[in-house]
């Protein structure tokens, strides 16, 4: 009746490959189940080579600290080492490539305006958006807006992302598929031009 809510974000691990990519980190209140989660996965925080922050809210950002020799991506700012901050083209539209060909961050602002989500690319399922708040979970239509900084630049990036994404992975919820209408096609980010598609926002299914 207050107003007060809990919440807890979506953790991703992205594995198998030359880059080992943690995205998102939940709250602080959540560590024991993180570490006892990578543990059961057979990885430790020394094999985590990238942290991803979507966005910087606590419970997206409590647990960066367990993973001090990964490059961090935290929204546009890129760090490694004893803070060595890395040059690179996020606020202007350019993708951060991790893996060439496989992994890439790519700002999505609207949520928060330096807002980035990571697209994985060839895998089983094709490609899959990790877009932490972007998108707050699948049908979040009744939701997504009253939490955004910026609704008009949110709409925008979450139909690119709709439009070059197999599965979302949203920031508080499960995995779901995007069906497209035929016809409908990729396109390459930072397009002036925004394919349509079916919908993002109420997929049928999950993946």
């Amino acid at each position: 009746p207050d107003g007060t809510l809990r919440a807890d974000c979506t953790v991703t691990l992205v594995a198998g490959g030359p880059v080992t990519a943690l995205v998102d980190t939940g709250g602080p209140w959540g560590q024991r189940r993180l570490l006892g989660h990578l543990a059961e996965l057979g990885v430790s925080p020394r094999d985590v080579t990238h942290v991803v922050c979507t966005h910087g809210h606590s419970d997206h950002v409590g647990n960066v600290n367990l993973f001090p020799e990964a490059t961090l991506v935290m929204g546009y700012d890129v760090c490694h080492g004893d803070g060595c901050y890395v040059p690179n083209g996020l606020a202007k539209g350019w993708p951060y490539v991790l893996d060439p060909g496989h992994l890439e961050v790519v700002a999505t602002p609207g949520h928060t305006l330096g807002h980035v989500s990571l697209v994985v690319k060839a895998t089983s399922l094709g490609t899959v958006v990790v877009a932490g708040d972007l998108f707050e979970a699948e049908e979040d239509e009744e939701q997504w807006r009253a939490l955004s900084e910026d609704p008009e630049k949110q709409e925008r990036s979450r139909r690119q992302v709709v439009a070059m994404a197999d599965v979302i992975v949203p920031g508080h919820g499960p995995p779901f598929r995007v069906f497209r209408e035929r016809g409908d096609s990729e396109v390459s980010w930072g397009d002036e031009e925004e394919e349509d598609a079916t919908t993002g926002d109420v997929a049928e299914g999950r993946g």
